[in-house]
């Protein structure tokens, strides 16, 4: 049944992507802002209360949903599944701008490119030259697309299914809209947004790293991941990244000063990459590595298809 509710999610969103300002994630967003602004009083502890009752809010509305839907029936179940696995995915929400980007640099138009990306990210693109602006198109992809695709795969094939899915989701948006901008008493409230989405993040990271060797180059890929993922600011977004651009032969990554704005639009917020030196490994990116990345996320969406279909015979036969 969960392959079958990820298809069908993933074709419903093709033939009508949900809207970035659709209700549920209007909802989540007065909801967070609601729980900062009456629990936000500058200590750790306030923003872990706030968490749980977000969390809370969400997963336990999904979780009687489900429980009733399994009492009527399969069909029931199934519905209830496709619903979660839409809402919860975000495959459409960012391809339009990256693919709109690719064009208008396959067509050499530079100038709306730096505007598709400015839009995109929320930073100053003017100064940017092309190789910059596809660098920072395929760091955004790659991040976004674990975020708001792989990331919720993984959850709900676990037993907790479209909870898990929510739970991710609400977790991933915490993790962003209470930790910018970097105000003091902001800082201390959302730490515990930040460390509990670094560890129900942890394995779906290298998951998604893990698929983006096999499916590219697998050896460029490990050994970038090994000698280079630490050298981003964030383990997660360097994870993705130094495995991602090493599975396809490109360079990613910049200095602070000019670091790629990976984090979905929808927050608001920045999270930026720091390395040192460019990682010595692959090409510069340029126009054509954006076509290298639709590749390689299509790839390892197929292969995390035919993992999700191995899974769901395995549990059938069992």
């Amino acid at each position: 049944m969960t392959f079958f509710s990820i298809l069908f999610a993933l074709l419903i969103e093709q033939l009508k992507p949900l809207r970035a300002d659709n209700p549920v994630y209007a909802g989540a967003r007065a909801l967070a802002e609601k729980l900062e602004k009456s629990f936000n009083a500058g200590q750790v502890q306030h923003g872990r209360i706030a968490w749980f009752l977000m969390i809370a809010a969400f997963i336990v509305p999904v979780a009687l949903l489900y429980w009733i839907s399994l009492k009527i029936g399969p069909l029931a179940a199934l519905v209830v599944n496709v619903a979660v696995v839409y809402v919860t995915l975000g495959f459409r929400h960012y391809s339009h701008f990256f693919t709109s980007i690719q064009l208008a640099l396959n067509n050499g138009d530079e100038a709306t490119a730096r505007s598709l990306l400015a839009e995109w990210t929320k930073r100053d693109t003017a100064d940017m030259d092309v190789s910059e602006v596809a660098r920072i198109a395929v760091e955004k992809a790659l991040v976004t697309t674990h975020r708001n695709v792989f990331g919720v795969f993984f959850w709900i094939l676990t037993p907790l299914g479209p909870v898990g899915a929510i739970m991710y989701r609400v977790a991933e948006y915490l993790a962003r809209a209470w930790n910018e901008p970097k105000a003091a008493e902001r800082e201390e409230f959302g730490r515990f947004a930040a460390q509990a989405f670094y560890w129900i993040d942890w394995i779906p990271v290298r998951l998604t790293a893990a698929a983006f060797a096999v499916v590219g180059n697998f050896e460029d890929a490990i050994y970038a991941w090994r000698n280079f993922a630490g050298r981003w600011q964030d383990e997660a977004v360097g994870i993705i990244l130094s495995a991602g651009g090493g599975a396809m032969g490109i360079r990613l990554g910049a200095s602070v000063e000019n670091a790629a704005d990976v984090i979905p639009v929808d927050a608001g917020t920045v999270d930026s990459i720091t390395l040192e030196t460019e990682a010595p490994v692959g090409e510069e990116a340029s126009v054509r590595a954006l076509q290298s990345t639709v590749g390689l996320v299509w790839r390892a969406l197929l292969l995390w298809m035919l993992l999700v279909l191995l899974l769901s015979i395995a549990k059938w036969l069992g």
